[in-house]
């Protein structure tokens, strides 16, 4: 998912903007490959700050310059192809970090195949994605390094194993080192990486589907795909060649590597590395972002430390009442907000413009809060098979409670609708994939006729506007035949302060019947300040079903949610921090 916006037009709607502009769209220049896109760039903001970096932990940021960026880029791709790579596929394993992106750019640009791994994954399981894609050599971070201990003798065709850590002396191959020895040889004339053609049309790109490893499928993108995205995204967006974009979500995902990295790559704009998730506040000041990729469970944590932070300093009563002085004056074209909240805004350093939510729906109250308080905040959807953006909304033309509209280089349409419109999501385009990796079975399951089928149930508004109801194989179908959709239900439950993430499914009681059941992880310091230091489980327990019993009240009968088990624990997420449903751990006992 993706959302990007930059104007601060007045927005006069709770949950709406629609501007006389919205049928507008933003100048791009075309681009057929990656390789060109980063020609390009270069040659029109070759002296502007592509990267803020971090030598080591503790360190300033760092800038690194557009020309800077594409010379170590072509250097490092030239000693790939010395190593004899062309034609095999490079993995790339590690956290958000300079040497993850030129790694992944000079394998994607050069004639070699560029593999992005989860590195959260146990060693099995990494080391069963590297079998499977058939990878030659491996660019690990440092803390990688432990998991991939034994993928010699794992994989005894494993040519290279090539460390991002530039302080390790022992190591045979670093990408510092190579891409210095690649310097040299551009400089002596080797003109190889920059003489590979790239065919627009040509996997290049093998990307693992989240889930259950065994079950990952490994899907098959072109140039062609990323391209034809990050130029319909930003048509319908204005990101400029100032703004900073703070990388916090992990680069193999494609929302991450195309939204937070290439997109502002396309633009000329800066990508900063996050230190971890706990040092987001600190980064964006040090950083003076302007733009920062999130999930909900990133964001929604933000806003409830916002105001949890002013009950702790008895500023509630008084914040609701700037908020109330506030929206007022914008009804009527004055905007004060940031001058009004200027305390939140210097907490993010005081540049902050924009969020940006993906991988899950965002509850339109935290959407609406942040804009409230002076931060635009718009979501998308996307999916990995297209690259990833399918739907976005705009800066100039929004809803808080939709995914946005489609976007220009494709054609997004519901099959198989029940009697509420609601159906399957389906799209066509150029950033749709080519395929599952050696996988035609699956292919052939969600490609048809040239049409993707998602997987993703929901349905499109009279404006185009298209709204996810959740996934298709989380429906819970009750003995009636009526349909439950536990994402709509989990949005309820965490819309209480005493809720930290919650999971809704399908049970099967003794009888064989079908009950609604959740399990809640509580939010522990809200129900501290409740209930005091000292709450019995019991007490806890009582709490957390009387927020199930008002999201029950609203309601019909069917949608009853019958058991709630409260978690000591948070449940197993993927890096994206989206709950693995099917995990056996998150699962009832």
């Amino acid at each position: 998912m993706l959302c990007i916006a930059v104007n601060f037009a007045p927005d006069f709607f709770d949950e709406r903007m629609i501007d006389v502009n919205k049928d507008k769209f933003y100048e791009v220049y075309e681009i057929k490959t990656i390789k060109d896109m980063l020609r390009k760039t270069t040659e029109r903001h070759s002296e502007n700050t592509a990267f803020l970096r971090k030598l080591k932990k503790g360190d300033p940021y760092t800038p690194v310059k557009y020309r800077e960026f594409k010379e170590d880029v072509w250097a490092l791709g030239t000693a790939f192809m010395s190593l004899g790579l062309s034609g095999k596929r490079i993995a790339v394993i590690g956290e958000n970090r300079y040497e993850w992106v030129c790694s992944y750019m000079a394998a994607v640009n050069g004639d070699t195949i560029v593999v992005p791994i989860d590195p959260e994954l146990a060693a099995p399981d990494i080391i069963n994605l590297l079998k499977i894609a058939g990878v030659s050599a491996v660019v690990h971070s440092p803390k990688v390094a432990a998991k991939l201990a034994d993928v010699k003798s794992e994989i005894p065709e494993m040519e290279y194993i090539i460390t991002m850590d530039a302080h390790n002396t022992e190591a045979e191959y670093t990408v510092a080192k190579l891409t210095e020895e690649g310097r040299k040889k551009m400089l002596a004339g080797d003109t190889s990486f920059d003489d590979v053609e790239i065919d627009p049309e040509e996997a290049k790109i093998i990307l693992f589907t989240s889930g259950i490893t065994a079950l990952s499928k490994g899907v098959l993108l072109c140039h062609r795909n990323i391209c034809a995205n990050l130029m319909a995204m930003c048509k319908m967006i204005n990101v400029y060649p100032t703004d900073v974009f703070l990388s916090v979500l992990p680069p193999h995902h494609t929302y991450e590597g195309v939204c937070g990295n290439m997109a502002p790559i396309y633009r000329g704009a800066c990508v900063a590395f996050n230190d971890g998730l706990k040092y987001i506040p600190n980064n964006l000041v040090e950083s003076k972002a302007t733009i920062m990729l999130g999930v909900p469970a990133i964001f929604e944590l933000l806003y409830k430390r916002i105001w949890a932070a002013a009950r702790q300093k008895n500023m509630e009563s008084k914040m609701k009442l700037g908020l109330k002085l506030s929206n007022g004056l914008r009804k009527v074209g004055i905007d004060v907000r940031r001058k009004v909240f200027k305390t939140v805004h210097d907490t993010f350093g005081g540049n902050l413009r924009l969020f940006i939510s993906g991988a899950a729906a965002i509850d339109p109250v935290v959407s609406k809060g942040f804009r409230d308080l002076g931060i635009l905040f718009l979501q998308g959807y996307g999916i990995t098979e297209c690259s990833p953006i399918v739907t976005l909304n705009r800066d100039i033309n929004y809803r808080d409670d939709s995914a946005g509209l489609p976007l220009s280089c494709l054609e997004v349409k519901i099959v198989d609708a029940n009697e509420e419109g609601i159906g399957e999501i389906v799209c066509k385009g150029d950033n749709v994939m080519l395929g599952y990796y050696k996988n035609e079975e699956e292919t052939k399951k969600v490609l048809k006729d040239g049409w993707f089928y998602t997987g993703d149930l929901g349905y499109i508004d009279d404006d185009g506007f298209v709204y996810i109801s959740g996934r298709k194989k989380n429906i819970i179908i009750d003995k009636n035949g009526k349909n439950v959709y536990p994402e709509e239900l989990e949005t309820f439950i965490c819309k209480s302060e005493y809720v930290s993430e919650c999971m809704v499914y399908a049970h099967e009681d003794e009888k064989g019947d079908m009950e609604i059941h959740a399990q809640v992880y509580p939010n522990y310091s809200e129900i501290e300040l409740k209930l005091g230091k000292e709450a019995t489980d019991e007490q806890i327990q009582e709490l957390v079903e009387s927020v199930i019993d008002e999201v029950n009240k609203r309601n019909p009968t069917w949608k009853y949610i019958r058991k709630v088990i409260v978690r000591k624990e948070e449940f197993t997420k993927t890096t994206t921090k989206k709950i693995k449903r099917y995990a056996k751990e998150n699962m009832e006992n």
